[in-house]
């Protein structure tokens, strides 16, 4: 298997369907690929629907999480299971297409195995490039290490990457922070290319819904940030 790309759903029941198809146009491009869609404990009906649904996708499969227990935990739970060399990760809502996995996973081509591959994203609001590039300034200033639009999806990485991480990587959004340091601390190169950002097709962000949301989100990351200055440092 050359690549798994996993994807955490929580209440997501409404965008399955549509996912699902997105999905299996991957893997009929790509018999190498797999997609593993976690139901991230969720309450609404996705589970039945990936029962019902899941047959018709070959190339497709499900890892069940009974609780939620964060973002970065349904990604974990999936990569553990997960059969490709190359892994990957990105949103069940829609706002970038999972078959841009298959541009990321072009650029793994003749390329050594250290390399990190993330998408960067446009199409946005105005508001939420500002804070985006508030954020990785941030960052970038406070770790020390080049990191931009570090919520971008897909992100993507070789098995022996992920298999450093050991116990320590975060279950919440933070894990996205993580492996971008980790990549970058370890010296793997970073590649990125332009993924279109649209409108989620149903429901709403788990966290982007306003600026209260945005601040609880700050404030989550930075005290996350903090704790990985003073834990990782060379």
């Amino acid at each position: 298997m050359k690549l798994s790309l996993v994807i955490p759903c929580y209440n997501e029941a409404k965008n399955l369907p549509l996912l699902l198809e997105r999905c299996a146009g991957l893997t009929r491009q790509r018999p190498d690929v797999e997609v593993i869609l976690v139901d991230n404990g969720s309450t609404d009906e996705s589970a039945a629907v990936l029962t019902e649904l899941l047959p018709r996708y070959p190339g497709c499969r499900t890892v069940k999480v009974e609780k939620n227990q964060g973002y970065g935990f349904g990604i974990l739970s999936g990569l553990k299971a997960a059969k490709g060399e190359i892994l990957a990760w990105t949103h069940a809502d829609m706002q970038t297409d999972p078959q841009d996995a298959l541009k990321g996973l072009d650029l793994f081509t003749g390329a050594s195995g250290k390399l990190f591959v993330k998408g960067r994203r446009y199409g946005r609001p105005l508001s939420d490039v500002a804070f985006t590039v508030g954020m990785s300034f941030f960052e970038t200033a406070l770790l020390a290490k080049p990191l931009w639009d570090i919520n971008a999806q897909p992100t993507m990485f070789p098995r022996t990457f992920f298999e450093t991480w050991g116990d320590e990587a975060p279950h919440d959004f933070s894990l996205d922070l993580y492996a971008y340091y980790q990549a970058r601390r370890q010296g793997l190169g970073v590649r990125r290319f332009p993924v279109l950002f649209g409108e989620r097709v149903h429901g709403v962000s788990h966290w982007n819904v306003n600026w209260a949301a945005k601040r609880k989100f700050i404030r989550r990351t930075v005290d996350f940030s903090l704790q990985l200055r003073k834990n990782l440092k060379p």
